[in-house]
């Protein structure tokens, strides 16, 4: 199946803002992707009337995500940021229905980073809460047309959705009643899961959006994962959107130490880029 090719902005910048966004959207389709990922990481940083002409003139496809820094949190928090935190989100459903983005996707549960531990009965109750603070935004999100796609993280930045088995479970009363459903991203899925291609086939139905990257966060290609497996799990489950690599530049302070990204990953970020869409065009039957 030929599938669209996405790229993250974060492989070059962060936070993406107005004054920078229509240069490196222009980059992204020059490079040849068909596809970007925008990250709203404040309200405020992107005005779809500086997008949305962008978008027209390169073509690209665009998928929105948030960013959950800290103080973000839907589950165990005080109200007043549950509440600020369903502002942000709502903002991002606002984003992406402006600029015909069909999904906001992101771990839309608790900050990045943030970990406790949890008896059997405390998780129960924790994905509980979450559903019930999620519903006001995936209210929001029918409104305007958009999906909510709740991502797994790793153990190290979450100790409360790690695997899909857990995304399933939280989410379960509101699979296939509202807006809901996962945003798969394989450098997690290769960690957490036993095997990648089982874990996307246990989602079939409710994969919003996908993130690829190489096992080490750079390009996929050339790494670890079976990559072709992995790709045929996504055509069993019946994904059909785009593969977007999700990487992160090292000169950004703050963004490289929230993704732990120590060293360059390519020797330059449009390499890692282009080598990228180099090695998902061979997968998916397009040019090279």
């Amino acid at each position: 199946m030929r599938r669209p090719i996405g790229v993250n902005t974060w492989v070059w910048t962060s936070p993406l803002t107005d004054a920078t966004a229509p240069d490196l959207l222009r980059h992204v389709a020059a490079t040849g992707f068909d596809a970007v990922e925008l990250p709203l990481e404040s309200p405020g940083d992107l005005d779809p009337a500086v997008l949305r002409p962008v978008l027209e003139e390169t073509g690209l496809i665009p998928c929105l995500v948030g960013a959950m820094a800290p103080g973000r949190d839907l589950v165990s928090v005080e109200g007043h940021e549950v509440r600020s935190t369903q502002d942000y989100l709502r903002a991002c459903v606002d984003l992406a229905h402006a600029v015909g983005a069909a999904a906001v996707c992101g771990p839309f549960y608790a900050a990045t980073g943030r970990v406790w531990r949890m008896t059997p009965a405390e998780r129960e109750a924790a994905y509980a809460e979450l559903r019930e603070h999620l519903l006001p935004v995936l209210e929001h999100a029918a409104q305007a047309g958009v999906a909510i796609g709740i991502e797994p993280l790793n153990r190290y930045e979450t100790s409360l959705l790690n695997t899909v088995d857990q995304a399933l479970e939280a989410l379960g009363p509101l699979l296939g009643t509202h807006p809901v459903g996962l945003a798969l991203d394989t450098y997690h899925l290769g960690i957490e899961e036993r095997s990648s291609s089982d874990a996307v086939r246990r989602a079939a139905g409710h994969v919003v959006h996908v993130q690829v990257c190489g096992n080490d966060r750079g390009a996929p290609g050339g790494d670890q994962t079976d990559w072709p497996a992995l790709l045929a799990a996504l055509d069993d489950a019946a994904y059909d959107g785009p593969l977007v690599i999700e990487s992160f530049t090292a000169d950004n302070a703050s963004i490289a130490t929230a993704a732990s990204i120590w060293r360059p990953l390519a020797p330059t970020q449009d390499d890692l880029a282009r080598d990228g869409l180099a090695f998902l065009r061979t997968l998916t039957g397009g040019p090279a």
